[in-house]
């Protein structure tokens, strides 16, 4: 995930994952509208093709930026945090998007928008974890420094995520639980359910590849600015 150096301009594979992603969303989107009807939901079932992926893509940015964080604490790196900080910034997107889905999912299904159920509220709190990430950094002006104590909240704040994500199982939860579980590796789907739901998995996945390396370049490009 590292670029040059210096770089000047997004490279062929940057563009790559932009550029199929952008072309497949369209497809994900098709297959999303004509997967079957939930037995109980209904078609109101849909929003999960973009609350899932949202909320995992969010898991898996949190995770780049806790890898790259440790990166940077053992190897003083400056690229290690600029992956770390453009992980973190694309992740807060996706979470944000799987926070705002289920909102609108909870509306019909609980009578509300916003319940303090254990699912919501540990995603809330991991949510605002990594605004205080962007905070922290904005609020240091020496670059090493900053560096280095945003890696600090990178790595302690993805304590939250498995938090957030055994939550429906630790505590009773209003939320379903996972309908494809990774502690056991049980799917609990419709085939063509799944088979649309894995391939918005992948746009996305596609999408966040994309994004964080421009975003890295664009810090980059910003921290040359700095120290000149």
């Amino acid at each position: 995930m590292l670029k040059a150096a210096h770089p000047e301009r997004p490279d062929a594979l940057t563009w790559a994952f932009l550029g199929l992603g952008v072309l497949l969303l369209p497809v994900g989107l098709y297959l999303a509208l004509s997967a079957p009807p939930d037995v109980n939901q209904g078609y109101l079932a849909r929003i999960m093709y973009l609350h899932v992926p949202g909320a995992w893509l969010g898991y898996l940015a949190f995770f780049v930026t806790f890898l790259y964080s440790l990166l940077y604490l053992f190897r003083q790196d400056p690229r290690y945090d600029r992956v770390a900080m453009a992980s973190a910034e694309i992740g807060l997107v996706f979470m944000g998007l799987a926070l705002v889905t289920g909102m609108l999912w909870a509306r019909p299904t609980w009578g509300v928008y916003w319940t303090w159920e254990p699912r919501l509220t540990t995603t809330a709190i991991l949510f605002a974890v990594y605004v205080g990430y962007f905070l922290l950094r904005g609020a240091i002006e020496d670059p090493e420094l900053r560096a280095k104590a945003a890696a600090a909240v990178g790595v302690l704040g993805f304590i939250n995520v498995p938090i957030s994500y055994m939550s429906v199982k630790w505590w009773r939860s209003l939320h379903q639980t996972q309908s494809i579980d990774l502690t056991t590796g049980k799917i609990h789907m419709d085939p063509a359910m799944l088979q649309a739901l894995l391939f918005n998995l992948l746009v996305f996945t596609l999408l966040y590849l994309g994004f964080v390396r421009f975003r890295a370049l664009v810090a980059a490009l910003e921290a040359r600015k700095e120290e000149a």
